[in-house]
């Protein structure tokens, strides 16, 4: 193959350059898709159907198995530790208290053991469940790259930079570059709670006694602000659920970026990415406000979660795989 000129091999160049950094982020550090398509070619199926089942009895696991992927590549990356029991495991620290949707996974484990003895890691599992759990919620699909092994290793006490709702946007963005995240990645991937709830113990203090002013936050709608209180008392029901996306917290959209623009995130750290000038732009794209370079949401998610996905996996002969999801080998 020849070229006519400079201009054209230095294109040529930049276009395979292009390919093999996509290539990249769906493949990345030894997973890749279809990995299984010799060895257990119905896994996706079975995945899927199962969380479509236990999706019908409770439209709530959809946010459950999307927060338990999360959790678990946050901490020794994804390979499934945050599904171990035990008193001192990952799945009992108090950062990790009210993660649902264990049953799910182990529903789908058992199954796929029925017809792939030893053969699909959980962590796979997990990850596949939080893409089908986004697409039953109306959200876009994805291809998940496969082939993680299970670590042999989950302890609580590891647990501990996990992202908080009290962060601010520095700690936000400092947590998620130390995983090979950037700030878009960031934005992105909070911006899943649109699906799913939370306790008013974790925001109450922004109804009450923001910064020990004792006054509500001045970047919450003052419109908004009535109806909050109804849900969360002064000083009783910590424990009350409350809607992360106000109006649209079964649907996968991005209502949730309205959401702040109007003072109407829930968590001091969602609400922070309107109010901050370094994750402001990125919401803005989201909503497609004029004269900035949009972004679909649910396409950039996609992207996002297979970064996600692919942090500190093990692979080859590194870990194991379970037969059993809560339970190491």
């Amino acid at each position: 193959m020849s070229y006519s000129s400079p201009s054209k091999l230095l294109t040529m160049i930049t276009v395979l350059v292009m390919l093999a950094m996509s290539m990249t982020m769906v493949q990345g550090q030894g997973t890749r898709v279809g990995f299984y398509s010799s060895t257990c070619p119905r896994v996706e199926s079975i995945v899927q159907s199962t969380v479509k089942s236990h999706f019908q009895s409770d439209q709530t696991l959809a946010a459950g198995l999307l927060r338990l992927h999360f959790h678990d590549c946050f901490v020794q990356g994804c390979d499934g530790s945050i599904l171990i029991d035990g008193s001192n495991t990952e799945k009992n620290a108090v950062a990790n208290g009210g993660l649902r949707g264990f049953e799910v996974i182990d529903d789908a484990k058992k199954q796929i053991e029925a017809v792939c003895p030893g053969v699909v890691s959980c962590a796979d599992i997990l990850a596949l469940a939080a893409r089908d759990a986004v697409v039953l919620s109306n959200g876009g699909s994805w291809a998940v790259p496969t082939g993680r092994r299970d670590g042999r290793v989950s302890s609580a006490s590891d647990v501990n930079n996990f992202p908080s709702p009290s962060d601010s946007i520095d700690v936000q963005k400092q947590k998620f570059a130390d995983k090979g995240l950037t700030t878009q990645d960031l934005v992105t991937l909070v911006g899943g709670h649109t699906i799913g709830t939370t306790a008013c113990f974790f925001f109450s203090d922004r109804l009450y006694n923001f910064n020990g002013t004792g006054r509500p936050d001045p970047s919450i709608d003052p419109t908004f602000l009535p109806q909050l209180k109804s849900l969360c008392p002064n000083r009783v029901g910590g424990l009350n659920r409350v809607a992360l996306d106000n109006g649209s917290e079964k649907s996968f959209d991005n209502s949730w970026f309205s959401n702040l623009r109007s003072g109407r995130g829930i968590l001091k750290s969602d609400q922070l990415l309107w109010t901050d000038n370094s994750t402001n732009t990125f919401v803005q794209r989201f909503l497609g406000v004029r004269g900035l370079l949009g972004l679909t949401f649910s396409v950039e998610f996609g992207k996002s979660m297979v970064k996600m996905s692919n942090i500190g996996v093990k692979t080859g002969s590194d870990g194991e795989i379970r037969k059993i999801c809560s339970a190491f080998k």
